[in-house]
């Protein structure tokens, strides 16, 4: 196995298998939404998309997402993970965020099996990695095209789970999480997103709370289907 991570949406990367990281919040938010017993999550790149397929599924969805960290007008929830753990208000979750969900769909493209990882599933989603066998990329979300230390941290916490070779970019994400004293302290360094996000940051600094690995499954028009 070949572990490498990818920094930033805009950097090349492929491999069998691919992870893909936002964890403040939406693949914790997925993660939580499966768990709690949405029956699969659509993921879109656009509002526009989201919206659309919403008109198209009718009751049996609601539709999520925020830009910038504010909920989108007019949308049913927000991408809160505290919110998607009361449990599941419609069969299908359609989500459109600023970042995560947009990595979600290029990952798609790029590898053969796209997990979605977070430290909630720490353990789970990196058991499903090795499972799935071959070289794996760890895809960061990252902040509108740019580095995120919070993905970072991540990527290098679920490196440092994975046996194999790694890229020197893997090696750089572990050293960068070993750095954080813990968790909490490792996704508080990022500095972006609006205030108020506090509970949502300690939600997602919580490790090993779910067994639940989010998989992409196929396309459902422009959007990801992603399943337990």
């Amino acid at each position: 196995m070949h572990v490498h991570v990818v920094f930033t949406p805009e950097e090349a990367g492929s491999a069998h298998v691919g992870i893909v990281v936002d964890v403040v919040r939406a693949t914790s938010s997925i993660a939580q939404a499966l768990a709690a017993g949405y029956e699969r999550v659509l993921c879109c790149r656009e509002i526009d998309e989201a919206r659309n397929l919403r008109t198209e599924l009718g009751d049996h969805a609601v539709v999520g997402g925020e830009r910038r960290g504010v909920v989108v007008d007019g949308f049913d929830v927000g991408a809160s993970p505290r919110d998607f753990a009361q449990g599941a208000v419609a069969r299908d979750l359609i989500l459109s965020t600023t970042n995560g969900t947009a990595s979600i769909v290029t990952a798609a493209a790029r590898c053969d099996v796209v997990l979605l990882g977070s430290l909630l599933n720490l353990d789970a989603v990196c058991d499903a990695a090795r499972a799935a066998g071959g070289d794996v990329v760890v895809y960061c979300a990252g902040f509108m095209g740019t580095f995120a230390l919070d993905d970072a941290y991540c990527a290098g916490r679920i490196v440092s789970c994975l046996d194999g070779e790694r890229s020197d970019a893997a090696v750089a994400a572990e050293l960068l999480a070993r750095s954080f004293p813990t968790a909490l302290d490792g996704l508080n360094a990022r500095r972006y997103g609006p205030p108020g996000l506090e509970a949502d940051i300690e939600f997602c600094a919580r490790e090993n709370t779910l067994v639940t690995v989010p998989r992409f499954a196929r396309m459902v028009g422009p959007a990801a289907e992603i399943v337990a």
